[in-house]
Order: C-alpha cells, then sequence, then structure tokens
C-alpha cells in the first residue's frame, strides 16, 4: 500500500482539500474555506498545515470565535447545504466561544465543522494554559461541551483515528437526516505527530446528497387520507429549499388545488405574489394562513420539523385535523401523530403526487385562501404607507422602504429582536431563495456575520441585514471583517432605545417595563450610540437618516458604494404589526402585580386551546 508521511494536521487539511461534491452540474469544493483565529493550541500545527494550502483551501480570519461561526452558518444556509465552511480555534475559550454558534447550526440542521485544539493526550504538561480541569475525570476538556450541540462529534487521541473520523463527519454533514455541525478535537500534541497513511485516504473523492424516499405502504396511507381532504393545506418549511423541490412542490399544489404556507425557514419556497403562496403561517404569520390553518382537515408539513413559533404553540390547527410529514428526518416526520413519510421533500412530493390519480380540491377553497391574503395584503400596506406617523418611522414602514428598493436578487438577513415578525410577516420575496431569516435559535448577533458568509457567494447581489441596536451592540466586529475581505454589507440599523421587543413581551405578559429598554436599565443616564462613527472606524462608509425619503435615497446610495455600508435610523419603540397566534411562555401562577395575575388568567385559557401530543 502507498502511504504518504505526514502530521495529523497536515492530513486532516490534505483530506479535506481533497473532497467535492456535485452543484448543478459542476463540481466544486465541499470545503471552499476556513474561518480561523489562532491560538497556542492550533497554530502551530493546524496553522502551518492550513498556511500551506491557501490556494485551495482559503483560510479566512474573523475577530471572534463566535462570529466566524455564524459566517459559516451563514455561508451553508445560503448555500442550500451543499457547502460547508471549516471554522478552527485555539483551546480555552477560543473553543467555547464557538458553542453558541454551534448551537444555532444543530437548531436548524446546517453543517458546519469546527476543528479545535484540545489538552495533551500524554498529559504530561499537565494541567497547560486555558485547561479546564474536572478532578474526578481528567479526561474531560471544555470540547466535551459540544456533545449537546453537534450531530458529530470526537477527539483524535492517535494519528490514525482521523482514518475513520473525518468521513462519518463528512457523511452525517451531508446526511438531510442528520445534517447539522460536526466537531473534531485534535489533542496538541497529537496534531504533531506524523503517521504513514495510505495514499488512497487522499484521493479525490466527489460527493452527492443521498435523496431517501418514501416507504410505499406509508405513501399509500397517505393518499389515501389526502384523498378524502376538502380542505387541505401544504407548509412548505426549509427542508423545501435545501431539497431544492420549489418547482416540484409548485408543481404539485397547482395540479391539485392546495393553497400553500410558508414557515419562517421555508419564506422564500415561493415569491410573494404566486398564486399559490397564502402567506406565513403562526406566531409571525399573516391572519390568512393562520385562517386557513384554523380551517384545515389534513396538513402536509414538508421540511419542517413545527416550532411552536409556526404551529402558534399548537394552536393555530384543529383539533381534528390531520397531519401527513414528509421528511428526511424520523425525529421530525413522527410529531404529532403525524403519518410520516420519511423522505427527501423532493422525492416525497414526486411520489406522493403520482400516488394521487385525479385528485383535486374544489376551487373555492384556493379562491377563500387568496381573498384572505389580498385581505393581508392591505393591511401590510397600510402599516407600511410612508405618510403614516409616529414621530419617528417604524419597523413596519422601514421594511417597506428597504423591501421597495432591493433588487430581486437581493439577499436579505434577520434573526433577533422585532426584526424577524416585520420581515417575516411584511418582506415581499421577489425571487426564492432569499431570505434568511434564523429564528431557530433566535440568536442574536448571528446577522452580520451570515452576512460576511453569505456575501462570499455572489457577488452579483447585494446582502441586505435588518438588525436593531441591540443586536449591533452585541456583535459588530465582522463589519471590519468584511471590509478587510472586501464582501460587501449593507447594514441597516433600527435604533429604537434597547430590547424593546423583549419589553413588549413582558409587558404583554403583565410586567412592568425592566432591563430592556435603556430607559428602564440600572444606568446614569440612558443615551445612544454613535452607530454611524462605529461603523466609520471599521472602515465601512455609514449615514444616519431621519426621515423614510432619506432612507430610500440612502439605500440607493449604499447599493452603488464598492463596499460594506451602515444606514442608521431611529425606530419607534412600540409600534407592531399585529398577529393573531397565540405563544406559550411562562407566566407566574401568582404575583403581587395585578396585571400579571389577568395575564395569568388569559394565558390558561390559552392553554385549554392547545394540541397536547396529537
Amino acid at each position: 500500500m502507498s502511504t504518504y508521511r505526514c502530521t495529523t494536521a497536515q492530513a486532516v487539511v490534505r483530506y479535506l482539500s481533497n473532497q467535492f461534491i456535485h452543484v448543478d452540474g459542476e463540481e466544486v469544493p465541499l470545503f471552499p474555506g476556513v474561518f480561523g483565529i489562532f491560538g497556542h493550541g492550533n497554530v502551530t500545527c493546524i496553522g502551518e498545515a492550513l498556511e500551506s494550502v491557501q490556494d485551495v483551501l482559503p483560510t479566512w480570519r474573523g475577530q471572534n470565535e463566535q462570529s466566524m461561526a455564524f459566517a459559516a452558518v451563514g455561508f451553508a444556509k445560503a448555500r442550500l447545504r451543499q457547502q460547508i465552511m471549516v471554522v478552527t480555534a485555539s483551546i480555552g475559550p477560543g473553543t467555547t466561544n464557538l458553542l453558541t454558534a454551534a448551537g444555532v447550526a444543530h437548531v436548524s440542521r446546517l453543517p458546519m465543522l469546527m476543528i479545535c485544539g484540545d489538552a495533551f493526550a500524554r498529559r504530561v504538561p499537565d494541567p497547560v494554559m486555558q485547561q479546564v480541569e474536572h478532578f474526578s475525570d481528567p479526561s474531560q476538556t471544555v470540547n466535551d461541551a459540544f456533545k449537546a450541540v453537534t450531530r458529530y462529534w470526537d477527539r483524535i487521541t492517535w494519528p490514525e483515528q482521523v482514518l475513520s473520523s473525518l468521513p462519518q463527519a463528512v457523511a452525517t454533514m451531508l446526511d438531510p437526516a442528520d445534517c447539522g455541525p460536526a466537531f473534531i478535537g485534535l489533542c496538541q500534541d497529537v496534531q504533531e505527530m506524523a503517521f504513514d497513511y495510505p495514499e488512497a485516504f487522499f484521493a479525490r473523492r466527489v460527493h452527492t446528497i443521498p435523496r431517501p424516499r418514501p416507504d410505499q405502504q406509508l405513501l399509500e396511507q397517505a393518499a389515501e387520507l389526502l384523498a378524502y381532504a376538502r380542505h387541505p393545506l401544504i407548509i412548505a418549511g426549509g427542508g423545501v429549499r435545501y431539497s431544492r423541490a420549489e418547482a416540484e412542490l409548485e408543481a404539485f399544489a397547482r395540479q391539485r388545488g392546495i393553497p400553500v404556507v410558508e414557515t419562517i425557514a421555508g419564506k422564500g419556497t415561493l415569491t410573494h405574489d404566486h398564486p399559490l403562496h397564502i402567506g406565513p403561517v403562526g406566531i409571525l404569520g399573516s391572519t390568512s394562513a393562520n385562517a386557513l390553518a384554523a380551517k384545515a382537515d389534513v396538513i402536509i408539513a414538508i421540511g419542517t420539523r413545527l416550532m411552536d413559533f409556526v404551529t402558534g404553540s399548537w394552536t393555530v390547527f384543529s383539533p381534528d385535523a390531520r397531519f401527513i410529514a414528509i421528511n428526511a428526518a424520523r425525529f421530525d416526520a413522527h410529531k404529532h401523530f403525524s403519518l410520516p413519510l420519511v423522505a427527501d421533500a423532493r422525492e416525497g412530493i414526486r411520489e406522493l403526487n403520482a400516488a394521487l390519480g385525479n385528485y383535486a380540491v374544489d376551487a373555492g377553497w384556493l379562491d377563500s385562501g387568496k381573498t384572505a391574503f389580498a385581505a393581508w395584503n392591505q393591511l401590510i400596506a397600510a402599516r407600511q404607507q410612508r405618510t403614516v406617523t409616529t414621530g419617528v418611522p417604524t419597523y413596519a414602514q422601514v421594511v417597506g422602504v428597504v423591501n421597495e428598493r432591493a433588487a430581486a436578487e437581493d439577499y436579505v438577513i434577520s434573526a433577533a429582536g422585532g426584526l424577524p415578525g416585520e420581515l417575516v410577516k411584511g418582506w415581499k420575496v421577489k425571487n426564492p431563495g432569499t431570505f434568511d431569516c434564523e429564528f431557530g435559535f433566535s440568536c442574536m448577533g448571528y446577522e452580520i456575520s451570515a452576512g460576511w458568509g453569505t456575501a462570499m457567494i455572489d457577488a452579483d447581489r447585494d446582502v441586505f441585514v435588518l438588525i436593531g441596536d441591540g443586536t449591533y451592540m452585541m456583535m459588530n466586529s465582522d463589519i471590519y471583517s468584511s471590509v478587510l475581505s472586501g464582501h460587501k454589507l449593507i447594514l441597516l440599523v433600527c435604533d429604537n432605545g434597547g430590547y424593546a421587543v423583549i419589553n413588549r413581551l413582558q409587558n404583554a405578559k403583565g410586567g412592568a417595563s425592566f432591563n430592556n429598554l435603556l430607559k428602564d436599565c440600572r444606568v446614569t443616564e440612558p443615551f445612544h450610540v454613535d452607530f454611524v462613527a462605529n461603523a466609520q472606524s471599521m472602515g465601512a462608509l455609514a449615514r444616519k437618516v431621519s426621515s423614510l425619503d432619506e432612507l430610500a435615497d440612502a439605500v440607493d446610495w449604499a447599493k452603488g458604494n464598492d463596499r460594506t455600508t451602515v444606514i442608521c435610523i431611529d425606530t419607534h419603540p412600540h409600534e407592531w404589526t399585529p398577529g393573531d397566534a397565540w405563544w406559550d411562555v411562562g407566566v407566574p401562577e401568582v404575583s403581587q402585580r395585578e396585571s400579571v395575575n389577568q395575564a395569568r388568567a388569559e394565558h390558561v385559557a390559552g392553554r385549554k386551546k392547545q394540541r397536547t401530543g396529537i
């Protein structure tokens, strides 16, 4: 057997450099790049290996390990899980900074490969700097914390272990059912060790993503159930997009006359004005989609894990409604006694459609959805109208202006605060696959970094990142990263004086405004940050605007710029687009505040409407 002698770290890098994947008929690198911050746990060996392959596996330096990983997650989502970024960090705090981003990737079923330093396998120099010691378990390090937020986890304590570990990590990240982040800890002394690796391990390999098909017996049962449905409804989740099944979904829904509503992750499966589209469903959803969900007798849930913001904590559906779930993940397909079609979305849709014969729904059902959606669009138009004055612009108005000025191919990103609700409700998707609202983990700090990762994919479109002042303060350093690397973003900062949407929830459940808006915090004197000056100090172009007309001009200005541009606008902290779905959160059973007791009574009444497990 022909062998190649190299260190463990060099073997890892060489293996990754030789993995490819078919994307749209073209072979492209499965791992197109690395985000890295070096420390003593990964610089001398992993860093040495990466430096030698910069032409095939480029390394990008971030400003914070967590933000680098957010960039990797945003990249994976925009690439529909077909390419995977690598993130490397040192031991100790460098690695633990990745935990939050790993949580985002795990919840949202997105691939990311983390290769991090670990303690010495020999333990001779223990305890080393940044090593967290466990008195009863010397084998445990901070890297064990990643077991809770990864789909694949391993610690390499012998050089030859990578021969089996790396292929398994890749297989996990490409599996549509198990897809998620993978973590590999490389003990510092093992990174340096040389080994005679088989040359075959480094052979060029071209991967494909499998497309599992549904069980025939369950498919027949699903077709039989659907054949009797008078008011069926399709919920399109993120899995439809990752499967690239938009055309099959449209053909199926059109042929059968079934209206389509979208989850947060599924928004953008259809364009806003598509005749089958009835809007987003659930807590951040539309009155039109929720009205149809309440009347639906059979719900076809495709590529969705049915989180509470989609189901209204399981209050938006009739107790008698039946579910057919098309999902690559068995766990998701079996939720709430669904009839499970464990399958790739595209293949599952095709085969279910073929099994239905001449079945079609009375046209009046879809027409009722269109009528409801038209009324919803009128409500959104009224909320976004520029002539409506509240002292300062509302989030809805800001979203309307940006949406109007954005090109069809432009990409929009948000994740936390009040903007996800306004964007899911009010952003009119002009092109499929151009919307990213990370609401699985709803992670503050994701947005700018994810925008940086997304901007790496296509320089011919603008990436809009919409955030509040709270999110900006939490993580903004990748403004600098994007300027350094030449990946342009357009960042819109809506300054409403704190964590306004959580203040809204606090008040809605009877609580006093406390520790959310700056004016309600323990401060000597609240003041607004000069976001323009801060962004300019990181090399971005920046401007503050005070009106919606100025905002429109600023968006046009930003689109014409050659680098990351930041626009700041003061926004109203209390004006929100209303919703009609209920959300289950903990409300105190007893309180000295009468407003809380009243909210508790209303909440208990709401819980009586929930479907409990079925």
